[in-house]
């Protein structure tokens, strides 16, 4: 066969196959027997064993054999992945239907449909051919997880439509497939997954495609993100039209108008929750007709149109066998609830928080009680009451512990909290360790908290200016049960990495007090470099927007203290990079640096996301509400409810065309 003959062949193959796995996976209704398929796909390995040029990524055959990955690279979206806004009753969804159909005037329609309890993904065709299929990640950047994905079955690799498509779902994993996967992992003693959304999660960001292979994943197609583009103007048409082609989308999806028949779909599906063969926490509402989206608009992580009805969280009954105590790094001691295991909202649980002292007293909880359970937003076990008619009188009061539990020092009360206030607590220790090598912070990858509670254990680290020294004990570490040559290289790799971060990293990483990642960047772009935050005055910084008294003055000790200085020197000793290495260098001169702007209505050369951007580029802290505090409301056609209250508190309104023009001429560059 010459390579013509065969390159015709392999097409044909290829298409009849294709057909043969939608036929089987998507619309359960197969044409031909399982011994048919399995000779065709033989014809085409043939094939390509002779053609080996012949074999792409989205061949059938590739999609049934495991790889073992490197990595995964990034994708940035054309398009940001947003999340929705949630509401947690009826009250605040009827609340939201109310006020989105009077933002239009009318009473308008929804479409309804599950909430799968499964990883938010984007799958990218061109011309037809699957290009990629990316993660979430942070709505604008994801994670390339291609060959992964395609090891799911009822997922097209190719579509009958030409141009760019984009589609956007949930790989999720059937209760069927979880329950066989705990069954083979308790038999081999291996921990097993508290629920559907970790194994999928887990699964397809496994490096092993072989994993999510056997892991026996789904997936449902929710959104065709540029539906326009092909004169599709509604959201329940562009469902119709991914399933038309080959998608697999969710039956239950239903259009809904009115209040009534928006409770229905809720109430039905709030009883059928139990019974469906996967896990939802909850129902969607989309406004249908795409040409209300701009009008209702977007804030800067959800769009106005969507909104997602959580269920109320479910609650159980039982025991809490103890109470024991965690130090974190900041030395708060948290007490926590050691409970009778149970099954809720899908996971087994056994361990809840239980905040501080004052929340223990305010329940009144004793150990021994039987107690009521749920998970606040399907995820957080909390202790919801105690069952006092149940008490027998052995029950034992709770009594705050005075004393560290780790290293037995005294406790300092502040406020509702107690505090651990010895620096060299190991417990304290351990968890800053964990906390500097963490993804959010300077991204160690292979430092866990299992290596740095081992390394910590060995005395190999004890402060975090030792991670960088880590390379003095290399043959030690490889001698350790786990470890080889090549994976104690990459995690000095992995380190010596590290010390080029930007700063906004180091200063998350540091673990000092009231500064969470958002405002260790505010602090980054603001000071640029770590010398310039370290001697700037208390003052100073309670001139920046967001930075309040109790912000300020923690930031301020912080870098009195000599043992911090003496931290911070190491690490430069060490070259760790301590300047701040963004893009979007503060103009401080400009109108918008560090004021408070709203968005409002639909803008005409801007997305929301683009003006938000911009803004924020320039320094500004894009706000979602009106305020006394707000210092401009940027307001485009049909503005709602902002714009009002802007009038009325004497808040200065800008219209597009002076924005541009505020933003020196920033538009004109971007359509250029």
């Amino acid at each position: 066969m010459d390579f013509l003959t065969a390159k015709k062949k392999h097409d044909e193959l290829v298409k009849l196959i294709e057909r043969y796995a939608r036929e089987y996976y998507v619309l359960d209704n197969p044409s031909v027997d399982d011994a048919v398929y399995d000779q065709k796909m033989e014809e085409l390995e043939a094939i390509e064993k002779e053609w080996p040029e012949l074999i792409t990524r989205n061949s059938p055959t590739q999609r049934i054999i495991g790889t073992v990955l490197k990595g995964f690279n990034k994708i940035n979206h054309q398009v940001q992945m947003l999340s929705l806004s949630d509401v947690f009753n009826e009250e605040e969804l009827v609340d939201w239907v109310n006020k989105v159909n009077n933002e239009i005037g009318k009473e308008i329609e929804f479409v309804a449909e599950m909430k799968i309890d499964g990883l938010a993904m984007s799958l990218v065709y061109q011309d037809g051919e699957l290009q990629y299929a990316a993660t979430r990640g942070d709505g604008t950047t994801g994670e390339d997880v291609t060959t992964n994905v395609l090891t799911i079955p009822d997922i097209p690799t190719r579509i009958p439509l030409m141009g760019r498509v984009e589609v956007r779902g949930e790989i999720y994993m059937p209760k069927e497939s979880l329950n066989k996967l705990n069954e083979e992992r308790a038999k081999n003693n291996e921990p097993l997954f508290a629920n559907a959304r970790n194994a999928a999660a887990g699964s397809i960001r496994n490096l092993d495609s072989r994993i999510a292979k056997s892991r026996k994943l789904d997936g449902w197609w929710y959104y065709f993100t540029n539906a326009q583009d092909f004169n599709i103007s509604t959201h329940y048409d562009s469902i119709l039209k991914l399933k038309e082609l080959g998608f697999v989308t969710n039956p239950e999806a239903r259009k809904v108008k009115g209040l009534k028949e928006i409770l229905d779909y809720v109430h039905e599906y709030t009883l059928k929750r139990d019974s469906l063969p996967y896990d939802i926490d909850g129902i969607v509402l989309k406004v249908n007709d795409f040409d209300l989206y701009d009008r209702l608009g977007y804030t800067a992580k959800t769009p106005k149109w969507a909104v997602a009805y959580k269920f109320p969280p479910k609650e159980v009954r039982t025991k809490l066998l103890d109470i024991i105590y965690t130090v974190g790094r900041t030395g708060k001691i948290t007490p926590n609830a050691v409970l009778e295991p149970v099954r809720v909202a899908g996971s087994l649980v056994q361990r809840a928080t239980l905040h501080n002292e004052d929340f223990i007293n305010e329940k009144g909880l004793m150990v021994g009680d039987t107690v009521i359970l749920r998970k606040a937003g399907d995820i957080i076990p909390e202790v919801v009451k105690v069952i006092k008619e149940e008490r027998t009188g052995e029950e034992k009061p709770f009594k705050m512990i005075e004393k560290c539990p780790v290293c037995g020092s005294i406790l300092e009360k502040v406020d509702a909290m107690h505090f651990c206030m010895n620096k060299n607590c190991p417990s304290r220790n351990i968890e800053s360790l964990i906390h500097f090598a963490s993804k959010d912070a300077m991204d160690i990858e292979t430092m866990g908290e299992k290596v740095t509670q081992e390394f910590f254990d060995l005395g190999i680290i004890r402060t975090i200016p030792d991670i960088y020294e880590i390379y003095k004990h290399k043959e030690k570490i490889i001698e350790m049960d786990g470890w080889s040559n090549k994976s104690v290289d990459k995690l000095l790799d992995a380190i010596e990495k590290s010390k080029q971060n930007s700063l906004e990293r180091l200063l998350f990483g540091l673990g000092i007090k009231e500064v969470g990642s958002k405002m260790a960047k505010t602090l980054a772009r603001r000071f640029n470099t770590l010398d310039n935050l370290m001697h700037t005055s208390k003052e100073d910084l309670l001139k920046i927007n967001d930075i309040g008294e109790v912000v300020a003055n923690s930031i301020y000790e912080y870098f009195k203290d000599e043992d911090n200085l003496a931290l911070i020197n190491k690490l430069k000793e060490s070259n760790v990079n301590t300047i701040y290495l963004g893009s979007n260098k503060f103009d401080e001169s400009n109108v918008f640096f560090d004021k408070k702007v709203v968005l409002t209505g639909s803008l005409v050369e801007f997305t929301r996301s683009e003006a938000s951007k911009i803004l924020e580029d320039l320094g500004a802290h894009v706000v979602s509400s009106v305020s006394k505090a707000t210092d401009f409301v940027l307001c485009g056609s049909d503005p709602g409810s902002k714009f009002d209250k802007a009038q009325k508190l004497g808040i200065r309104i800008i219209s597009e065309e002076e924005f541009k023009e505020m933003i020196g001429g920033k538009d004109s560059e971007r359509s250029e």
